[in-house]
């Protein structure tokens, strides 16, 4: 939409509406973001109309003709709200309630009608969730939810944690209802739509922890001398229909939520836990892609559609893992097998230009109280490399097979996963500190990158540089997103990708099974909103990480708090011009040392080529990747957040600064 307005006969303005993210600074300013513009958009407080921070928004834009004045707007509409519930006070004076909002951004107070206080009295901490904002109301109305313990400050961190990126802490009760409603029993009608995989060995490998398996693995020999080898995922979408109110609020959440101590689901647990979950002993529908597969790994026959499954056993990867190392254990033929063709599968991928990056993941030991008190570091071995070439077969498999299919010859709209190549930008300056190692990269093309950085991952391991090119050369790449325009998946080596085998936890698998069985049915029903569902996926998915990344470090910090005053190696893990990252080598715990702290020593200045802090008068480096000795002293769990201070190490040199000249003293 454009207007243009006249003055004394001249065009002074023309407006426009456009869609973007409101960010509300601390001030109060609203600036709205829209891809593609350079500039962001300025609204002032008064022209919100009712948006929140981080609310997609419709504004309409001022464009100034030629006084260099900035763009400003005003919302016209709220298009999608990022968060509809609130953690802050309840203050009740007689019979008016009100709720103020715990927040860096400023929000509006809601009016809590008496009634909807939930029990809450004043001065309670709470939950309330936002029940309508009508275009004539001056505030928000809200409703209490719940009411937070001050004594369980471990539930409270983790409910913040989640409400501040925008996922509810409950289902509400008609998403429960409908959850409740559905039936576990396996009818005639449906068998006939079905091929019956109940007779076939079937089994799970999950974490030790797991409740939702969503996906199992059937074996068995044929005739002909080859092995057909079956994925099977639950079918969510058999129980969870299109515009539903349990599709509705899956949509919303588009992602379960891994904290700590807990999983926020993007399904109720009747659905994830019970109706979907692939329990061993029980009849389950299934959506699965079936392979023929001879002993030398050649896929002979692929096969795609809805099935009846039962499995036979519930692994974990632990026994998994011993089964493979010590050659016996239960079905111990079919899990080496499966072992053996896994490692020729991921063999060919890396070949065939897969990047080979691997990743600890660091979880902690909880006790009863969710208080943490030990770090496990979780390495992938075998056993999950086993799972994920098979999970990474059946996603390639039915992308591959959307990707052939047009309605009047264009592609159908399908949510896949894509993988951009690494951005020059960021590629040649991590090039020239590889080569600083003794490390030749090739970036003439995307062949030559990932050869590349297959070479340097083999000859970096084992060293004392292996860490911070490990963790360089993943920050030059990309993100890994979702979207209807297909472009492959550059870390896998894969020209076609989705995500199929995990819809109880990513909204995305449950499109992709909707879309496929579409196809197998041959009645294309073309969604056209699939962009902006997927863009919306990959936006949560996004918060989901910012979350789990945020749980996570308040247990670091929750753990160090025992630790002040201590000493401990650490490894510097990032540099910034305010100070440097340390991750100690015991915990892999990260915390900051700052600029100011290193003041008594040198003048300290980014020098972004080398990754390093420099001292402008003694040369001191302090370089990402460099070993360093730390102290904790401060342990911030509202902040969650961890302070460092550098100790130098007995025999090293002391930087002895005066204003007349340097002294270099050993320490005694």
């Amino acid at each position: 939409m454009r207007k243009e307005k006249k003055v004394g006969g001249k065009k002074s303005e023309s407006t426009h509406s456009l869609k973007g993210k409101l960010d509300i600074s601390r001030s109060g300013m609203g600036f709205v973001i829209v891809d593609g513009l350079e500039k962001d958009i300025v609204v002032r407080p008064n022209d919100f109309n009712h948006a929140f921070h981080g609310d997609l928004v419709s504004v309409q834009v001022s464009h100034d003709s030629g006084r260099g004045r900035r763009t400003e707007g005003k919302i016209t509409d709220v298009v999608e709200r990022l968060r509809t519930t609130f953690i802050g006070n309840i203050e009740v004076n007689k019979n008016i309630a009100f709720f103020v909002a715990a927040s860096e951004k400023p929000i509006p107070d809601f009016y809590v009608p008496i009634e909807k206080l939930n029990g809450a009295v004043d001065g309670d901490r709470v939950v309330v969730k936002l029940v309508k904002w009508n275009k004539s109301d001056k505030k928000p109305e809200g409703a209490v939810v719940s009411i937070l313990k001050s004594e369980d400050m471990n539930d409270m961190a983790m409910k913040e944690i989640l409400i501040e990126s925008g996922f509810p802490l409950a289902f509400d009760n008609a998403v429960m209802e409908e959850a409740m409603k559905l039936s576990e029993t396996i009818t005639r009608e449906e068998l006939k739509k079905r091929k019956d995989y109940r007779d076939i060995l079937t089994f799970t490998i999950d974490p030790v922890d797991a409740k939702d398996f969503d996906d199992a693995i059937s074996i068995r020999n044929l005739d002909n001398g080859n092995y057909e080898i079956g994925v099977h995922i639950a079918d969510v979408s058999h129980f969870v229909k299109p515009d539903s109110i349990l599709d509705k609020s899956a949509y919303e959440r588009a992602t379960s939520v891994y904290l700590p101590d807990r999983v926020n689901p993007m399904l109720p647990e009747r659905i994830s836990n019970e109706l979907c979950s692939l329990r061993p002993n029980e009849d389950k529908y299934t959506f699965s892609v079936i392979f023929q597969i001879t002993n030398r790994g050649e896929i002979k026959h692929k096969w795609m559609g809805r099935t009846i499954t039962h499995s036979n056993h519930r692994f974990t990867y632990e026994d998994v893992q011993q089964i493979i190392e010590t050659k016996e254990g239960l079905y111990d033929k079919a899990i080496l097998l499966l072992d053996n063709l896994a490692k020729h599968f991921r063999k060919e991928r890396f070949d065939n230009g897969a990047i080979n990056f691997s990743s600890q993941e660091v979880r902690f030991t909880l006790d009863q109280n969710a208080k943490p008190i030990g770090i496990v570091i979780k390495e992938s071995k075998d056993a999950h490399k086993l799972v994920e070439e098979f999970m990474l077969l059946a996603n390639r498999t039915i992308a591959e097979y959307i990707s052939r299919i047009k309605s009047n010859g264009e592609p159908i709209p399908f949510p896949y996963r894509i993988h951009a190549t690494p951005d020059d930008e960021k590629l040649k300056p991590f090039a020239a500190f590889a080569k600083k190692f003794g490390y030749t990269f090739d970036i003439h093309d995307e062949a030559a990158v990932a050869k590349s950085f297959n070479n340097l991952l083999k000859e970096v391991n084992g060293k004392p540089e292996q860490h911070v090119l490990e963790q360089l050369g993943i920050r030059t790449m990309a993100k890994a997103i979702y979207t209807a325009k297909n472009i492959g998946h550059y870390g896998l080596g894969f020209e076609h990708y989705c995500h199929f085998t995990s819809p109880i936890r990513r909204y995305p698998d449950v499109l992709v099974h909707r879309v496929l069985q579409n196809c197998l049915d041959k009645d294309l029903k073309l969604d056209k909103k699939m962009e902006e569902k997927s863009k919306h996926c990959s936006d949560k998915e996004r918060k989901a990480m910012e979350a789990e990344r945020a749980g996570n470090k308040y247990k670091q910090v929750e753990y160090m708090k025992d630790y002040l005053g201590e000493e401990f190696d650490g490894i510097i893990s990032g540099v910034a011009s305010f100070g440097f990252f340390v991750e100690t080598v015991l915990h892999k715990c990260e915390g900051m040392v700052t600029v100011r702290d290193l003041n008594e020593f040198d003048d300290f200045k980014l020098d972004e080529a080398d990754y390093a802090l420099v001292g402008m008068r003694t040369g001191k480096k302090f370089r990402m990747g460099d070993k360093v000795k730390i102290k904790v002293v401060a342990a911030n769990l509202e902040k969650r957040q961890l302070d460092y201070h550098w100790v130098q190490e007995e025999g090293a040199a002391v930087l002895d600064i005066t204003k007349s000249k340097i002294k270099i003293k050993r320490k005694k």
